[in-house]
């Protein structure tokens, strides 16, 4: 089995560069579909607390039989719009997201969108510094942020994020935003990073190239995200594809194929937009 890549983030940890979702998995599946990850070779994990499947999550990695320090559990603080978040209020909902995985610590703990018009995620952060100095989370980092954002935590908070996680697939592929986050010393991880299926892996382009590897579009598609430098957390409950979203590993794209790939960009989302999301 080959290994999965690694990328350091901005404090020293290693961080898998493929991983595996659990995002619209419910609980009663998901320690299922979580084993079935982990017994393919899936070491990363990554929840939230909005997916109401952490406490499914953490009986997989907790009946898996992994040592804890072979695994890297990202969890999200979901910053919902009926809170005044103080820190007490932050705290809580960690130790409830660590007691629901049945784990002392997570590897990463993001804020799962900015909810820049509630102007109230700096506060958030600073809680994410304490969080991150107790050693309960390895590493602190933020989802859906923009340039924006980012720019008001780099300028009133000394901790720079670890990870930047974001909507990115061939037909979204944020440049200007991965590089700012490249720059920064940010790394970007891309949810939804096969398009969540809607008409992607039908792409005569991807379909074309898949062909020349002996791949599927799914594959080639993985492929291209970790050669591009980001991190994807592809999603399934079939174990098959489960197996083939991790069989990515032993081929490369040449020139010809990321050239290709790069002229795929649309422009257009598949989900909600940073700076008008406020899920109130």
């Amino acid at each position: 089995m080959s290994k999965v890549p690694t990328i350091t983030l901005n404090n020293g940890v290693e961080m898998p560069q493929l991983g595996y979702g659990v995002w619209q998995v419910p609980d009663d599946q998901a320690a299922e579909a979580v084993s079935s990850a982990l017994e393919v070779g899936y070491r990363s994990i990554d929840t939230a607390a909005i997916y109401e499947n952490e406490e499914g999550t953490g009986k997989a990695l907790t009946t898996s039989g992994i040592p804890r320090d072979e695994l890297f559990v990202t969890t999200k603080l979901w910053n919902s719009a009926s809170e005044t978040w103080t820190r007490d209020n932050v705290l809580r909902e960690f130790d409830a997201s660590l007691s629901k995985l049945g784990l002392d610590y997570v590897d990463l703990y993001l804020i799962h969108w900015p909810r820049a018009m509630r102007d109230d995620y700096l506060t958030i952060w600073r809680t994410f510094a304490e969080i991150a100095e107790s050693g309960r989370a390895r590493a602190v980092g933020v989802s859906n942020f923009q340039p924006a954002h980012l720019e008001r935590l780099l300028a009133e908070s000394p901790l720079v994020p670890a990870v930047n996680q974001i909507e990115l697939h061939p037909y979204f592929q944020q440049a200007g935003l991965r590089e700012f986050d490249a720059r920064h010393g940010i790394v970007t991880e891309a949810w939804s990073p096969l398009g969540q299926g809607r008409g992607l892996l039908e792409d005569p382009v991807l379909v074309r190239i898949g062909a020349k590897h002996g791949k599927s579009a799914a594959q080639v598609v993985l492929r291209w995200h970790l050669q591009v430098g980001n991190v994807a957390i592809p999603k399934s409950v079939t174990p098959s594809r489960i197996r083939e979203n991790f069989d990515v590993l032993g081929f490369e794209l040449d020139a010809d194929d990321l050239a290709a790939l790069a002229g795929l960009d649309k422009g257009t989302r598949l989900g909600p937009d940073p700076d008008e999301f406020d899920f109130s």
